[in-house]
Order: C-alpha cells, then sequence, then structure tokens
C-alpha cells in the first residue's frame, strides 16, 4: 500500500492541527496504521495508531488527552488531530500501515509502508 501524509504547517503554541494519511493501491483494511514523528537530532518516536478493522487505538503517553486518531473508510484516510500543540511537537510527522501484534505496535520496524512525512512546525 501506497501512503500520503499531508497537512503539516505552522502552527501557533496551544494551537490545533490535523495531519490525513491517505492511502492508494489498495484499501487499508487488515492493516494497522501509525504516526510517527522525527524531530532534528532525535530518533523517530511512536505517535499513535489505529487498526482499520474495530478501530483500536493506541497513543504515545505524551499525545493522550491531546490526539486523537480516526479513520474515514469511504476515504480511505486515517487522520491525526492534535490540539494544545507545544513546540516539542515539532518533527516530519510519517503514517506507516503494517499488520504489528499489540506488543508491536509502537514500534517502527513492525511497520512496511512509510508515507512521505509532512512537516509540523510549532511556533510564535
Amino acid at each position: 500500500v501506497q501512503l500520503q501524509a499531508s497537512g503539516g504547517g505552522l502552527v501557533q503554541p496551544g494551537g490545533s492541527l490535523r495531519l490525513a494519511c491517505a492511502a492508494s493501491g489498495r484499501t487499508f483494511s487488515g492493516y494497522t496504521v501509525g504516526w510517527f514523528r522525527q524531530a532534528p537530532g532525535k530518533e523517530r518516536e511512536f505517535v499513535a495508531s489505529i487498526r482499520w478493522s474495530g478501530g483500536t487505538t493506541l497513543y504515545a503517553d505524551s499525545m493522550k488527552g491531546r490526539s486523537t486518531v480516526s479513520r474515514d473508510y469511504a476515504k480511505n484516510t486515517v487522520y491525526l488531530q492534535m490540539s494544545s500543540l507545544k513546540a516539542e511537537d515539532t518533527a516530519v510527522y510519517y503514517c506507516a500501515a503494517g499488520r504489528p501484534i499489540l506488543s508491536t505496535m509502537k514500534h517502527a520496524g513492525a511497520y512496511d509502508s512509510w508515507g512521505q512525512g509532512t512537516q509540523l512546525t510549532v511556533s510564535s
């Protein structure tokens, strides 16, 4: 499955933003879609994930209460809604698709297909 991430931009601290991850080539059926981010000089880290079938979600502790991951069957798209954004949320955000088991859903290596990334900058 090919992924296209979009929706990044410049947001002021405390603001909100919604990222989108659209699939092409096939649907997300049977996949888990994960969001990861990578800030300059830092390792890629897990943000959130959703199982396309069933909708089970998982969030990084740093994003709990500030983000919601959802899916749109008709558009074959996964969204990451983020609010109360902080400067430390600045990063390139990637979406990925794979079939991880529950214990590996936070691991980048468990995902097979990756989008190109979209930049989020939180700054005043």
